[in-house]
């Protein structure tokens, strides 16, 4: 794809997944078909959230005090945080800050909630709008100003190996979620001066757009009993003393559907896996002056038989030619096409095309329907990922000498490189290089790149959005 960037805001105007043209800028418009989108992936998320934790929904704004009260943690947000200084034409006594993300909004309450260990563990999940003033160029869907689809999980616990537990958790659940999209990932440490602010440690998912950039799609934090002393959150043990219990915390944002339409489209439009396509079969009546009517009243048995089984089909019986609807078609994403025509009805037929490899194949109709175009659904969820991994792998290259890694990463790749593990000297290496470590992908012996110490790690290092 020659220029990524103006296809994918052309495509999130075709396709009419938002409008961008909100007057303040880094905020858009969700529109039917894109909020559709997000409705699915919501919908997925949360079934796989509801078998371990409890919803919730935390107010937006936050009293100046609680922010300011977790030092490290507000000077990773300090020029981000937008504030509300009145009430009506009334000055406020306190500034309030709105949500740039909610540990101090809920933490304050977990010291209410939490007596003892009985009251533990607690795993609570919320989806919120939080704002950001971010203050890059903006990008939608990417780099915005309101996350419009921030889902964040916070967990509370007794010992810090359940905490260290609850983090293998939270990357498991959010793996199932990337797998169902067919979205790629790669799950790095991060290094320590790009870790959550008051984390001990930080996981990230990063995976690899069309451009060869690299976007964080969703994080993982073991916060320790960093928050737990700043707002004095205590539990009684079994014994009758009193300690600080350990938390984690995990969220993913807007930037997950980005990477859906970015990963899988092309330059015909959107191609959406089917578990979160709007429409996931569309049916086309060819139809001429005689037969009109059985061709269409076959198209409705077969939407209705499809729809009993859970499917979301329609049929686009629009008085337009053909070909345009092949073009809406394909623009959407719609992963089926079935073409039913009089032809067709006589020869008991049906003609189905994929859309992610335009593919076309005779059907009986005579065939069980729904579990063959189940089965058809499945395969082209399967493909989708099995082609964007291939195409991620393939941009991983390792990198032995400091002076390549540069121009290796710059033509469009992944470089997985060797490095000791001391701060200065991973930042003196994205100094050099002008681009980003992501964090640990694996281990092995060997020496470092830039300093030429001993080690063990192996890195990634990546031009990020």
């Amino acid at each position: 794809m020659e220029d990524f960037s103006q296809w994918f805001h052309n495509i999130l105007e075709e396709a009419e997944i938002i409008d961008s043209r909100y007057p303040i800028k880094g905020m858009s418009v969700w529109l039917p078909k894109g909020f559709k989108i997000r409705k699915y992936v919501l919908r997925e998320l949360e079934r796989l959230m509801d078998e371990d934790h409890d919803e919730v929904l935390f107010p937006l704004l936050i009293p100046e005090a609680e922010l300011a009260k977790e030092g490290i943690h507000v000077k990773g947000f300090e020029e981000e945080v937008y504030w509300v200084t009145h009430g009506g034409m009334k000055e406020l006594n306190e500034k309030l800050a709105i949500r740039p993300t909610s540990e101090t909004a809920i933490y304050p309450m977990f010291a209410l909630w939490i007596r003892s260990h009985i009251d533990l563990p607690i795993k609570i999940y919320q989806t919120v709008n939080t704002m950001r003033y971010e203050t890059k160029h903006t990008r939608p869907l990417i780099r915005v100003r309101e996350i419009t689809t921030f889902t964040e999980s916070h967990t509370i616990h007794e010992r810090y190996d359940e905490a260290k537990g609850q983090v293998n958790e939270g990357i498991a659940i959010y793996k199932q979620l990337f797998d169902s999209l067919a979205i790629p990932y790669l799950i790095h440490d991060r290094p320590s001066w790009d870790k959550f602010p008051g984390a001990d440690y930080t996981f990230a998912f990063d995976t690899l757009m069309k451009d060869c950039k690299t976007l964080q799609v969703a994080t993982v934090h073991n916060l320790g009993d960093t928050f737990a002393k700043t707002f004095d959150i205590k539990y009684e043990t079994a014994d009758g003393d009193h300690k600080y219990p350990y938390q984690t915390c995990y969220g993913l944002s807007d930037r997950v559907i980005a990477s859906l339409i970015a990963i899988h489209g092309d330059e015909k439009g959107l191609v959406l896996p089917p578990l979160v396509a709007p429409t996931q079969i569309t049916i086309i009546p060819i139809i001429f002056k005689d037969k009109g009517d059985e061709v269409l009243t076959k198209a409705n048995e077969i939407k209705n038989s499809l729809e009993e089984a859970g499917l979301r089909v329609n049929i686009d019986d629009r008085n337009i030619r053909p070909g345009k609807k092949y073009y809406d078609w394909e623009l959407n994403g719609i992963p089926l096409r079935i073409d039913l025509g009089p032809r067709d009805l006589e020869n008991n037929r049906m003609i189905i095309t994929r859309r992610d490899t335009l593919t076309k194949e005779e059907c009986s109709l005579n065939e069980d329907l729904v579990s063959t175009l189940n089965s058809y659904l499945s395969k082209i969820n399967d493909d989708l990922k099995e082609k964007a991994w291939n195409f991620m792998n393939e941009h991983i290259l390792e990198i032995n000498d400091l002076d390549k890694i540069k121009d290796t990463v710059s033509s469009g790749n992944i470089g997985l490189i060797k490095w000791c593990g001391d701060d200065d000297c991973g930042k003196e290496i994205e100094e050099k290089t002008n681009l980003d470590i992501l964090g640990v992908q694996s281990q092995t012996n060997g020496t470092c790149i830039n300093c030429g110490k001993e080690t063990k790690y192996i890195v990634s290092i990546a031009k990020t959005y």
